[in-house]
């Protein structure tokens, strides 16, 4: 008999699977003889408000699990919270520990990415000094891929064959005009460009691809970028650039803070992107005169759960299932990582490693996947990528919508 409760959050942006995720902990929890999962509300700010649920009052059957992991957004509700230092400001750790305590909970697992590992790294070391017997395990999330020592993340490849779907429908909608036209698509991904470099995987047999791709690890030039769109408009009436939100200037300035007066971070001290396109859209019409589109993805990256991976969303759930079985275990302090083992077949397994390697770390897409003029991907980066967004897994179709799972609200009954 498992000696215990089960403590669950979510944190940062959603992703398509997230809650997949959520489904392999709560389920393997349940299967193992974990007495109560207790899901927090809006992560680690809501438990440290003391806001929390028992997840088996809103998951009743094998088919809401099955609804739970199609749900797109996170189930328990986000936060971006960053916890303090814990030599500044004591009390918010004291406060969460003792929610715990009174909730015998002794596995504790944070669905996120980078700023959620930050939080795992701190709760657990926090635990070693006090000696809490509490263990905590970090289950990656990100439609980034910016989380360091895991081949990929779960969310990515749904993220990628969303874009990849889209830049190629984009396309078509384009060619079928005679007149001349840009369309400049702006991609999620701040300072690392896994999900604009995505948008290659839309070249096949019945669609060219985008024609340019542009990504952060690049310094963006305003008149290289103009001199390669006008080489191509010799040849082409239609011209597709795919961009991330996060490119830069050699003066380390976000392009899209170029028509900004003042820029907001959140409290990550990240700056709120967007608004790339658009100003790359103005830029081009008045230097060329052609009517250019700016296109945003925006939140669409991240929640479509009707196209969603279903390699991707099978990993998410083995994510959150191995990590309850690794806590169960006696490990703490880590975090889920993917082994590619081979790309053809496509094989991955997982394994652990510690948090305090991870945790505040970014990783940024390597020069050998970036073609050589800096505006393109290579062999490598399709034979990595392609493999994440194969197969497909609908969602439940009632009244022509799909069905969701909320709190609050039971969803179809088993």
């Amino acid at each position: 008999m498992v000696v215990g409760n089960v403590m669950v959050g979510q944190s940062g942006g959603p992703t398509a699977v997230i809650n997949s995720s959520l489904a392999g902990v709560y389920k393997t929890a349940i299967d193992c003889g974990v007495k109560t999962v207790y899901g927090m509300v809006n992560g680690i700010e809501g438990l440290s408000q003391n806001k929390y649920i028992d997840l088996s009052e809103y998951i009743k059957s094998n088919l809401e699990i099955e609804l739970l992991k199609r749900t797109p957004a996170s189930f328990l509700g986000t936060c971006r919270y960053k916890l303090p230092d814990v030599n500044v400001e004591s009390a918010v750790y004291e406060k969460i520990f003792a929610v715990l305590k009174k909730l015998d909970v002794k596995y504790f697992f944070y669905i996120g990415g980078n700023d959620s590992m930050d939080t795992i790294m701190k709760l657990s070391n926090y635990a070693q000094t006090i000696g809490s017997d509490i263990r905590f395990i970090g289950i990656p999330k990100t439609i980034d891929n910016d989380l360091d020592m895991t081949d990929h993340t779960p969310g990515y490849g749904s993220a990628s064959k969303y874009i990849a779907t889209a830049i190629k429908e984009i396309i078509c909608d384009a060619n079928t005009y005679i007149t001349d036209s840009i369309s400049v698509v702006e991609i999620m991904g701040r300072n690392a460009g896994w999900l604009t470099a995505a948008a290659a995987l839309s070249k096949c047999e019945d669609c060219a691809g985008p024609d340019l791709i542009y990504l952060p690890e690049r310094v963006f030039d305003h008149n290289e970028f103009l001199k390669k769109v006008q080489e191509i408009k010799k040849e082409k009436k239609i011209v597709t650039i795919a961009v991330s939100e996060g490119i830069k200037t050699k003066d380390g300035k976000y392009v899209c803070e170029q028509n900004r007066t003042n820029n907001v971070t959140d409290s990550f001290g990240h700056k709120l992107l967007g608004g790339t396109a658009m100003y790359l859209s103005d830029f081009l019409v008045e230097n060329t005169g052609i009517k250019t589109r700016g296109i945003v993805f925006s939140t669409l990256q991240r929640c479509a759960s009707h196209v969603v991976s279903r390699s991707d969303i099978t990993e998410a759930y083995m994510a959150g299932a191995d990590g309850l079985k690794a806590a169960l275990d006696g490990h703490t302090g880590k975090m889920i990582v993917f082994e590619r083992v081979s790309n053809s077949p496509y094989l991955i397994s997982t394994d652990l490693c510690d948090i305090n390697i991870i945790a505040n770390k970014e990783k940024c897409v390597p020069d050998s996947m970036i073609s050589a003029d800096g505006v393109g991907v290579t062999k490598e980066f399709e034979d990595y990528a392609r493999p994440l967004i194969i197969g497909e897994l609908y969602p439940f179709i009632v009244d022509g919508l799909p069905r969701h799972l909320h709190l609050g609200d039971r969803g179809i009954k088993g």
